[in-house]
């Protein structure tokens, strides 16, 4: 068996919106994938790609990907990467590959004079906390995640800005 990972590039589009689904379906989240399959390639591999994906293959066949971006912390004074996305399709999970992929990650990070390598992780998902523990992962208790979308982000991003003069 031969573990490979490779950077993705725009033919890989219909690969990785299927994985996504599949990622979906697993978290029990497929009712909330909306994109628009053109607008994430723009995304992905546009003038300005806003993030980068890697493909885990396993004797040429792709198995999962990690769909990642830049983060800032300014504690640390340096990026950091923050992995979005993280899925080894069933039949691959035990094959080593999504240490594979999480280790390209990590030599990504250092490669990249990156202060850390961060994701979130859902609390029901006790196989992947168990795997990312056994990696040195540590969970971050102190902090909850936020997030304004939909309506909510319309309507703060419609307030009045304050002129800076």
């Amino acid at each position: 068996m031969t573990v490979a990972i490779r950077p993705a590039g725009p033919a890989d589009l219909p690969l990785i919106a299927e994985l996504i689904r599949a990622l979906a379906d697993y978290e029990k989240l497929a009712h909330e994938v909306r994109f628009d399959a053109a607008v994430l390639g723009e995304k992905l591999f546009g003038a300005r790609p806003y993030a980068e994906v890697l493909i885990g293959e396993i004797d040429g066949a792709a198995q999962g990907f990690a769909l990642f971006f830049h983060n800032f912390s300014t504690f640390e004074g340096k990026p950091g990467i923050y992995l979005e996305d993280l899925f080894v399709r069933p039949e691959a999970r035990g094959s080593g590959l999504g240490k594979a992929l999480l280790a390209r990650l990590a030599a990504l990070a250092i490669e990249r004079d990156c202060a850390r390598l961060e994701w979130s992780v859902l609390d029901w998902n006790e196989p992947a906390i168990g795997f990312y523990k056994g990696l040195g992962a540590r969970l971050m208790d102190d902090w909850t995640v936020m997030r304004v979308d939909g309506p909510a982000l319309d309507r703060l991003g419609a307030q009045p800005r304050v002129s800076a003069d």
